[in-house]
């Protein structure tokens, strides 16, 4: 058990809560698609940092859908920039679902780089070169945002070939439409394979956690796209992604989201972490029904509302170390032996949901041993907001049942009151003015377990 594990009994805790329902079904205009387990059901989150979370089937692999448009739209602004794509591919919000008509009247333009129209055009926007054809180059961009390799399912290609008629339907009566500059057997056909390509949940948060970190991957910390891609795919995503049901996404979730008729789901947090579900029953929209409750319910929780102000990337844990390497370390080896087992992180400025995850990722990390003991001082914070007392106390509870005694310097009563906390991490947290004597008091402590 760790600090952390509070975030994934988070993620636990809704995917006990919307397992059981039963509302829609899994596509079937895909064939293959249908034979997809309508229990399935996973969630995952990567942060800033790159940890990452999840639960139930969130390793499970399936075919990307409509959940690769964003990033393929990434690839062709990084090739072309945002006036050459803009020319082929407007970037206003249809109103339309996924697979509608939402093209301009005298230009063929589609509406944006969401709906199928325009997925099938910018996937048409990207060159070969000598070694790689389009569809190397698009996979090979969808597995360095994922971190990893990743392959295409032959199965589901072959039935969206079969089936994929409107499709070829729409590439058509845009290249009739207007003087759009692409091959439509050749463009549909790559789509289909961009659409086939397989990732799991934890895959798609590091995509989504990829976008929001500034086109840089939390995970590896290669540097994908520019910030500047990145943000304008976030805008995109932000208007565009849920198609007919954007506006109430962003009203309600309040985060750049896209869907995907397999079941797939990403949200992004900039500046945040990424999220992402996977569960095939869809609403009418084309939406995972336990995603789509899921990502409602972590959003309202943890108010991860884009509209809500995070705290500073990087700001939070101004200290994350041992008590033998603080300056007012003594001498003697008995005494550092002791301060070695200590753990000392020290926090900064107004704490929610991502600063709380900042630091409790901390103080997992703060001593060398599972069973020393740790102190936490937030004298320097300034404010601890519900969402982040509530992963405080949870970590802080977690740490006790993992063996770990904790003390805290809070000297303005930022955690609670002492019956708050007794109450939420199930022990009297010691507390103390100054950092130096919470050292003492858990080296004393060891001492005496000794």
């Amino acid at each position: 058990m760790s600090a952390t594990d509070a975030v994934t009994d988070a993620l636990g805790e809704l995917h006990r809560r919307f397992a059981g329902v039963r509302e829609g079904r899994p596509a079937d205009y895909i064939p293959r698609l249908a034979q997809a387990d309508p229990d399935a059901f996973g969630l995952a989150l990567v942060s800033m940092d790159g940890h990452r979370y999840s639960t139930g089937d969130a390793d499970v692999a399936f075919s990307l859908q409509s959940v690769s448009k964003p990033f393929v739209y990434a690839l062709a602004l990084s090739l072309l920039g945002l006036d050459e794509v803009g020319r082929w591919v407007n970037a206003e919000p249809s109103g339309e679902a996924f697979n509608a008509i939402s093209l301009e009247p005298r230009t063929g333009r589609p509406a944006n780089a969401m709906v199928n129209a325009g997925a099938i055009v910018t996937t048409a926007l990207i060159p070969g070169i000598p070694g790689a054809s389009a569809f190397d180059r698009i996979l090979g961009c969808l597995g360095r945002f994922a971190g990893r390799d990743l392959d295409v399912d032959e199965e589901v290609y072959a039935s969206e070939a079969t089936s994929g008629d409107r499709n070829r339907a729409l590439a058509y009566l845009i290249r009739s439409a207007g003087p759009l500059p692409f091959d439509p057997v050749a463009a549909v056909e790559t789509y289909f394979r961009q659409c086939a390509v397989r990732a799991t949940a934890v895959d798609l948060a590091t995509m989504a956690a990829t976008l929001a970190h500034g086109g840089v991957n939390p995970v590896t910390g290669e540097a994908v796209v520019t910030p500047a891609v990145a943000a304008q795919v976030l805008a995109v995503m932000a208007t565009c992604g849920m198609y007919n049901s954007s506006g109430d996404w962003l009203l309600r979730v309040g985060l750049p989201a896209k869907s995907g008729v397999s079941g797939g789901l990403i949200a992004a947090g900039p500046a945040r972490f990424g999220l992402a579900a996977y569960s095939p029953p869809l609403d009418s929209t084309g939406t995972s029904v336990r995603g789509h409750a899921a990502l409602v319910e972590l959003s309202l929780r943890f108010g991860l509302h884009l509209m809500n102000n995070p705290a500073l990337p990087g700001s939070t844990v101004t200290l994350a170390t041992t008590a033998d390497d603080l300056p007012t370390a003594p001498a003697g080896r008995r005494e550092r032996a002791l301060r070695e087992r200590v753990g000392v992180v020290a926090a900064q400025g107004a704490l929610d949901f991502t600063a709380a995850e900042r630091v409790l990722f901390a103080l997992d990390d703060s001593g060398p041993e599972r069973t020393g003991s740790v102190v936490l001082d937030l004298r320097e914070v300034t404010g601890i907001d519900s969402v982040a007392l509530a992963m405080l106390h949870a970590g802080l509870a977690r740490l006790a049942s993992d063996g770990r005694r904790a003390a805290v310097v809070d000297p303005d009563g930022r955690l609670g009151p002492p019956g708050l906390t007794r109450e939420r991490t199930g022990q009297d947290l010691p507390r103390f003015a100054s950092r130096e004597e919470a050292v003492e008091r858990c080296a004393h402590a060891l001492a005496e377990d000794d």
